[in-house]
């Protein structure tokens, strides 16, 4: 694969998102870092990928867990966007993700998730 740095975002969305299919079923098992808000909901994940590390986040709603229902009408207008791009970009790669939980909208940070992952931080609480 070519370096993250010299990829257009586009291909290294795609480049990210064939990573993490690559993983499969087991992709749980690697997680580098996990993003959850103040009330514990699932915001984001990175992952340890042959391309690099992926990061991954469901924008829109969606249930708590997998046998949650979405806290929404049926037919509602509104629907999930599978956000998923690699970790690491070039300069001008802009620094904020969007993640998203039950509780609204987030920003994370490409910076603090590396940092996360530089010192062994499994877990990353929101306020």
């Amino acid at each position: 694969m070519s370096n993250p740095t010299n990829l257009s975002p586009s291909d290294r969305k795609l480049a990210a998102r064939r990573a993490l299919d690559d993983l499969g079923h087991d992709r749980d098992d690697h997680a580098l870092v996990r993003v959850r808000c103040g009330r514990s909901h699932h915001v984001a994940t990175v992952f340890d990928t042959a391309a690099g590390a992926v990061y991954e986040s469901l924008i829109g709603p969606h249930a708590h867990g997998r046998r949650d229902y979405i806290d929404e009408a049926h037919r509602t207008d509104r629907h999930r966007i599978h956000y998923v791009d690699l970790l690491d970009g070039d300069r001008n790669t802009d620094d904020t993700l969007p993640a998203h939980c039950e509780c609204g909208g987030y920003e994370l940070s490409r910076i603090q998730l590396r940092h996360a992952i530089d010192t062994h931080q499994r877990t990353i609480q929101l306020d």
